[in-house]
């Protein structure tokens, strides 16, 4: 499964507006909520919270992927969400994550749901993609250069 395949221009929110990771978390979620990729919401952001207590997901370099599974989750679903100052995710480099991958997806998928956290950290890795994707304007060139980058990481596929 791709990343733009589950990820889509209406879910992406630019700029955050919360200052703290549960206020991100929660913006990313209504995101969801709204595409009608999660039932309850609630029930969801406890999952994210539960799963981020074990260990954090800010990766570094700016970026965060939290991520849980949960069966208020039918299927997979990415939002993506940029903060222009940047939000503490006690990131594994210790500054703030700007760019933000919330995935969600069933209980019973698990090798999806670690291949989707691969490719979108592979996707992201790319420090060109990360500065153009905080230089954009737009949720539709934000997911034009991830199709891009996924495109060509992905040859393969």
């Amino acid at each position: 499964m791709k990343l733009t395949e589950v990820l889509h221009e209406q879910l992406i929110k630019f700029p955050l507006t919360g200052t703290t990771k549960t206020e991100v978390i929660k913006e990313l979620l209504s995101k969801l909520s709204e595409a009608g990729a999660i039932g309850d919401q609630e029930a969801v952001l406890a999952a994210v919270l539960e799963r981020e207590n074990i260990m954090t997901t800010g990766v570094g370099n700016g970026v965060a992927i939290p991520h849980c599974k949960s069966a208020d989750a039918e299927d997979f679903a990415v939002a993506m969400g940029v903060h222009p100052n940047g939000i503490d995710f006690q990131s594994l480099d210790q500054k703030p994550a700007y760019v933000i991958f919330l995935l969600v997806g069933p209980e019973n998928q698990p090798g999806v749901h670690i291949r989707l956290l691969s490719r979108i950290s592979r996707v992201i890795s790319n420090e060109a993609v990360r500065e153009k994707i905080l230089e954009s304007d737009s949720a539709a060139s934000m997911l034009a250069l991830l199709k891009d980058e996924e495109d060509s990481s992905f040859k393969s596929d």
